[in-house]
């Protein structure tokens, strides 16, 4: 066997004869520090991201209505550009009808 597997079978030994009947809890302090250091990792001040998912979801929300917005001013002019030669045709086709008529 090589070290690392003499330095576990010692430890399992030791392990094995510790007393079962001692309560297991952390180190004093331990839970204080684990969340000063939870706390000290996010800069939004505790709120678990919170203001990070309404900040992505407002720009995600600016960037649709400015896609949308440019697609319907495409649209709007695309039927306009459709709709104005049509009146022009109206126009003719009725000044000739109205030529007729004052003959």
């Amino acid at each position: 066997m090589n070290d690392a597997d003499s330095r576990l079978q010692r430890l399992l030994k030791t392990a094995a004869q510790a007393p079962a009947d001692e309560p297991v809890s952390a180190p004093f302090g331990f839970d204080t520090r684990v969340v000063a250091v939870w706390r000290a990792g996010h800069g939004n001040g505790g709120l678990n991201g919170v203001v990070r998912l309404i900040r992505r979801v407002v720009v995600l929300a600016a960037f649709l209505i400015l896609v949308s917005g440019a697609a319907a001013f495409h649209e709007y002019q695309a039927t306009r550009d459709i709709v104005e030669p049509g009146n022009n045709e109206f126009a003719i086709a009725d000044s000739a009808i109205q030529s007729e008529f004052d003959q």
